[in-house]
């Protein structure tokens, strides 16, 4: 394996975390939303992975094959007296969970911090290899 490929794995990991980390942050942003005019409240998203073998000549590594909702149903919430109270008085919020959300933020930034990590190294493997040659 070329050492170059080393960039386009760890360059495909870091892409597929930062799309993680906007899912995860769009979340967070949505933690207290409740269901609006539709009636319809905001859903989790969650990202999925799939990998690219190496064999393939034009890329490998990492990649986003979708972004799904999640199916937990959302809290449902007594409250006659919001403005967002459907006929029975329940207020229908988001079923995003924050402490699910945070877990999923530190492992995306640490696995975007890792993947840069691998790539100072590499770059940092070839320029004492190309030293040596002098």
């Amino acid at each position: 394996m070329s050492m170059f490929k080393i960039f386009n794995v760890s360059g495909s990991a870091i892409s597929a975390q930062s799309q993680r980390l906007n899912v995860v942050a769009s979340n967070l942003a949505n933690v207290d939303a409740v269901a609006g005019p539709d009636g319809k409240a905001y859903k989790a998203r969650m990202v999925t992975f799939t990998s690219v073998p190496m064999g393939d000549l034009a890329t490998n590594g990492v990649r986003v094959s979708g972004v799904s909702e999640s199916q937990t149903p959302n809290r449902k919430e007594f409250n006659p007296t919001h403005p967002s109270a459907d006929a029975d008085g329940f207020v229908t919020h988001s079923n995003v969970n924050p402490v699910e959300e945070m877990v999923n933020m530190i492992s995306a930034s640490r696995a975007y911090q890792n993947n840069i990590e691998v790539m100072n190294t590499a770059k940092s493997l070839l320029l004492k290899t190309i030293n040596m040659g002098q």
